[in-house]
């Protein structure tokens, strides 16, 4: 069976939305911790909010290992309407997304990631399909964004598989997922 594995920049209050605004530097090893991740990956989940905006940025990017990554990779955008601007290698999945994503980890193949897409992170969390954290955690404090994880969320327990400093001050951060309790 694949794994699914959430890839995501956070600050340390728990922020992802819009990490340009608190990661500062992306060092070597955080540079090498992405490809270590993207290297795994034949599949990428994206939410419409961030597929419109990968979309419209990621294609014209040159000599990037994520963009040459992201280009060619085979992509699933959730999403209840077409997207306006396509973009190769994509299929929209409207359907019942748990059972969407059950599917797709049944199927062979390498891992599948969860790239940004807060809502749809949360949703595959809760549905228990995620099935590794590969955190970024940037020394920094928003204040304000959307988190990752929200006050309601259930009690789970992770298990650390991997934990690095970088040059920056950033962590590292593998976890496995147990089912929820």
């Amino acid at each position: 069976m694949r794994k699914l594995v959430l890839y995501t920049l956070l600050s340390v209050d728990g922020v992802a939305e819009d990490p340009d605004r608190y990661v500062f530097a992306f060092d070597e090893a955080m540079h090498a911790n992405l490809c270590r991740v993207i290297d795994t990956q034949d599949a990428v989940l994206l939410g419409r909010r961030t597929y419109d905006e990968w979309a419209a940025y990621w294609p014209a990017v040159e000599d990037h290992p994520f963009a040459d990554f992201i280009n060619g990779v085979r992509k699933y955008v959730v999403t209840s309407t077409p997207p306006a601007v396509s973009w190769a290698n994509t299929t929209v999945v409207s359907g019942p997304i748990p059972q969407y994503v059950r599917d797709l980890k049944e199927q062979p193949g390498g891992d599948i990631g969860i790239h940004g897409s807060i809502r749809l992170a949360r949703l595959l969390i809760a549905s228990d399909l995620v099935d590794e954290l590969r955190l970024v955690i940037s020394p920094t404090l928003s204040g304000s964004g959307r988190k990752l994880f929200e006050d309601d969320d259930k009690l789970r327990r992770l298990t650390l598989s991997r934990v690095e400093g970088t040059s920056s001050g950033a962590l590292l951060v593998d976890y496995g997922l147990q089912a929820k309790q």
